[in-house]
C-alpha cells in the first residue's frame, strides 16, 4: 500500500526527472543492460525512442497514482504485451534495480531513503499488476 505521503514523494521527484528525461532514459537503459546484457535483444526498436516511451509511460503512471483504479487496466495491458516481448518475472527485479539506480543518479541529494522507499513501493505495486496480468494471458 502506498501512503498519500509516498504518492506525493513519487510525484514531486518525478517532476524533477522530467526535465532530464532523455538523460535519465539513457542512464536507465545503460544500467539495465549492464545489469543483465541478455535483456538487450528484447529491445529491437531505436533505444532513444524506447526511452521516450518509457518516460511517457512512467509519467502517466505517476500522474495516475491518485486514481489507481483508472490506470490498472492500462498497466495490465502493458503486462500482457510484455509477455510477447519475452519479458519474464525476474526481469521486473532487474528493471527495478535499474530504475531506482537511475532515480538516485538523477535526483542526487533529493533521493532520500523515504523517496527510495516510495519509489520501491510504487514500482512493486505496478510490476505486481503487470506480472499478474501476464500470467492471466498465459492461461
Amino acid at each position: 500500500m502506498i501512503t498519500p505521503e509516498q504518492k506525493v514523494l513519487v510525484q514531486t521527484t518525478w517532476a524533477q526527472v522530467i526535465p532530464i528525461s532523455e538523460t535519465a532514459a539513457g542512464l536507465f537503459y545503460n544500467r539495465l543492460f549492464e545489469m543483465d546484457p541478455s535483456l538487450r535483444p528484447l529491445f529491437t526498436s531505436d533505444i532513444k525512442e524506447q526511452g521516450k516511451k518509457l518516460m511517457q509511460m512512467i509519467t502517466i503512471a505517476v500522474k495516475g497514482l491518485d486514481h489507481l483504479d483508472e490506470i490498472v487496466p492500462a498497466v495490465q495491458s502493458l503486462g500482457r504485451r510484455h509477455v510477447g516481448y519475452g519479458v519474464k518475472d525476474e526481469h521486473y527485479d532487474t528493471v527495478a534495480g535499474a530504475l531506482l539506480w537511475t532515480l538516485g543518479k538523477g535526483l542526487g541529494d533529493a533521493y532520500t531513503p523515504a523517496v527510495a522507499e516510495a519509489w520501491t513501493k510504487t514500482y512493486t505495486l505496478l510490476a505486481d499488476v503487470m506480472k499478474a496480468a501476464s500470467k492471466e494471458s498465459a492461461v
